[in-house]
């Protein structure tokens, strides 16, 4: 079973134990968060509508942070003398996967006859 999760503008697909940097989450060191899925396969079946994945939830907990790769840049004005460099390193939280709850099956309502 796997799923797909929504977070920081990003969409990654988890499977329970697996390790995910994600944006920087406001969660301490060994909280559990949860997120809403956007895609749940359990074996043969696939959620996807928003009315089935409304019961689903992905729960994990923070294990630690990274710092992704530095980026440099620079700017520069000709005829003005005025140059700029300036860097940028991202921050993650690392997530470990703990369990994906698959939505439960609508019940099957029994047919009323009308005699």
């Amino acid at each position: 079973m796997y799923a797909v999760i929504a977070t920081g503008g990003k969409q990654e697909r988890v499977e329970v134990g697996t390790r995910v940097d994600v944006e920087l989450l406001r969660a301490e060191l060994g909280e559990e968060v949860t997120f809403a899925p956007v895609l749940v396969v359990d074996g043969d079946s696939v959620h996807a509508a928003p009315a089935a994945l409304a019961a689903a939830t992905v729960s994990a907990r923070v294990v630690g942070g990274a710092k992704g790769p530095k980026i440099t840049g620079f700017t520069y004005k000709p005829k003005a003398r005025a140059r700029r460099r300036f860097g940028h390193r991202q921050h993650y939280t690392t997530i470990e996967i703990t369990s994906i709850a698959p939505p439960v099956a609508p019940s099957v309502r029994a047919r009323s006859s009308k005699a």
